[in-house]
């Protein structure tokens, strides 16, 4: 895959718990249903000043049209993952760009991600 590409396939895989991993070495979160992965995509993390923190999380806030106020930035599909605003977003995912600790992916993976994770669903983040 290359950087904005993703993909999303749950057709025919049954209801259950949904985590998210991501793997900031390769660059790709991969997000499961029970033990099925149904997507995966190439992300944007954070720069060397603003690393993203390893670790495991839960979703603590979701908002669908978030703008960070910190950065004056917009962060669509918002996935809150620590009190000090790491998230996983939507991000314009080009080489070369990084984000203030957060993690990006792909705005349509992002709409799709909202729409599967709860609040206090698990996110692993591993370096």
């Amino acid at each position: 895959m290359r950087y904005g590409d993703y993909v999303w396939e749950d057709s025919g895989v049954p209801a259950g718990p949904v985590w998210v991993r991501v793997d900031v070495s390769r660059q790709l979160v991969s997000v499961f249903r029970g033990g099925d992965e149904i997507g995966s995509a190439v992300i944007l993390y954070g720069a060397e000043s603003k690393p993203t923190p390893a670790g495991a999380f839960t979703v603590l806030q979701k908002a669908r049209d978030y703008h960070s106020q910190t950065y004056d930035a917009p962060m669509p599909y918002m996935l809150r993952l620590t009190q000090d605003g790491v998230a996983i977003h939507g991000s314009n995912v080009r080489e070369g760009w990084a984000t203030h600790g957060c993690i990006g992916v792909p705005e349509a993976f992002a709409r799709r991600l909202f729409a599967e994770m709860k609040l206090g669903d698990p996110v692993f983040i591993v370096s």
